[in-house]
């Protein structure tokens, strides 16, 4: 048994949020990677990331003076402080600064954050990439490599599924829709035959069709077994058109990247118009949004595929999805090996996300590769009321 003085935590208050840009930053918003730090008086700092400046900092004022260790209470704080109800920018910043909250629980208590949310249930998080660079032991130059050679190597190099996208070229191109539906059914049945009946591959439609070329597209690709389609129809849309579309086609959905908080997409997952979502961290709102959303997709027998942010979210990623039941593939993208600002963080290998025991999200960075650009010292606006039990509503 742990004993009761191990145990207790620590009586801290929030001090000083900073915010800092490291040196190759991601300007992408949904993909940010600003870095930033929580601050206590008792000496433990949580490191988070994502958001903008400006958003970082109003969200940043609900923490001052409070007790870190009541996050959900903080992030209803930072939920209801403005009054106007928080859009997507605002709620990925309000998520960079719930990992940096998580990361000082774990630390102050010595373990990693998976362990306060139930522990592991897998033994690592299955990935799926757009291909490497060259197939293991080949040494052709990779633009001379077949789209078929791509999806084989990317399997044999460990990873659960190859990635493919509906068409690509460089931005401000002209997209003529129904004949890259064409292109794009020859270009699967390519990876098919590559990879034979057992390999998993997926495509990203990204949007690109509209909503009958985009049934078009997913009813050509059915003979060639998909693991699953990706935002299929337009974002605008697809509350209205995923249904529709779900009746028309036996090919797995997903869609969501551009997602935030689970309003944006319950109703897809209460009906199971999609067979996974795409939300990920920060961008729901944080390891605190992500457990509710969790639980969303497991009663309704839905998967998680998040799309890759920056490395400290996708760091968070593992913490936070390793104990959820259901199925669950990441898009890791460029988070295979860590960035200079980064000294120990997510540790990827062989196609697969792997956990650790470092307490807290496991993240170690490195100062002199980021540049403070912002802090926040002094408490904030709280435009809200309390219920009669202490509890927060709005103003």
């Amino acid at each position: 048994m742990v004993a009761t003085a191990e145990a207790a935590l620590p009586k801290l208050k929030i001090t000083r949020v900073r915010i800092h840009k490291p040196v190759q930053f991601n300007p992408t918003f949904n993909q940010s990677n600003m870095v930033v730090t929580v601050e206590t008086d008792g000496g433990i700092t949580g490191v988070g990331e994502g958001g903008t400046k400006d958003m970082i900092e109003q969200c940043a004022g609900s923490l001052i003076g409070k007790n870190p260790f009541l996050i959900e209470r903080i992030w209803h704080d930072m939920y209801k402080a403005w009054f106007y109800p928080p859009g997507r920018e605002k709620i990925h910043a309000l998520g960079a600064l719930d990992l940096a909250l998580w990361d000082i629980k774990g630390k102050a208590l010595g373990v990693p954050v998976h362990q306060l949310l139930g522990g592991m249930l897998r033994d690592h998080l299955e990935c799926y990439g757009t291909g490497p660079l060259r197939a293991p032991g080949s040494t052709a130059a990779p633009q001379r490599l077949s789209l078929g050679e791509r999806a084989k190597g990317t399997l044999e190099s460990g990873f659960r599924a190859f990635r493919t996208a509906a068409g690509r070229g460089e931005a401000g191109a002209v997209f003529e829709t129904h004949a890259e539906v064409r292109a794009t059914a020859k270009a699967c049945k390519e990876i098919r035959e590559a990879i034979g009946p057992d390999g998993d591959w997926l495509i990203d439609f990204h949007q690109r069709f509209d909503f009958s070329d985009g049934l078009r597209a997913c009813k050509l690709l059915e003979e060639y077994e998909p693991y699953f389609i990706e935002d299929p129809v337009a974002d605008a849309q697809a509350v209205s058109q995923i249904p529709k579309l779900r009746q028309l086609t036996t090919a797995p959905l997903t869609h969501g990247e551009e997602w935030g908080q689970r309003w944006d997409f319950v109703s897809l997952v209460e009906k199971k118009d999609i067979d996974y979502i795409r939300a990920t961290l920060p961008n729901v709102g944080g390891i605190t949004e992500m457990m509710k959303v969790a639980a969303l997709c497991q009663t309704h027998a839905v998967g998680i595929a998040p799309h890759f942010t920056g490395p400290i979210a996708t760091a968070a990623i593992v913490h936070t999805l390793g104990p959820f039941s259901g199925p669950v593939i990441v898009e890791i993208g460029s988070n295979t090996t860590l960035p200079s600002h980064i000294k120990e963080g997510l540790d990827f290998k062989a196609g697969k996300c792997w956990p650790n025991d470092r307490p807290g999200l496991g993240v170690t960075l490195e100062p002199s590769q980021m540049t403070q650009i912002g802090e926040v010292t002094k408490p904030d606006k709280q435009l809200y009321y309390f219920r009669k039990d202490g509890s927060l509503t709005h103003w």
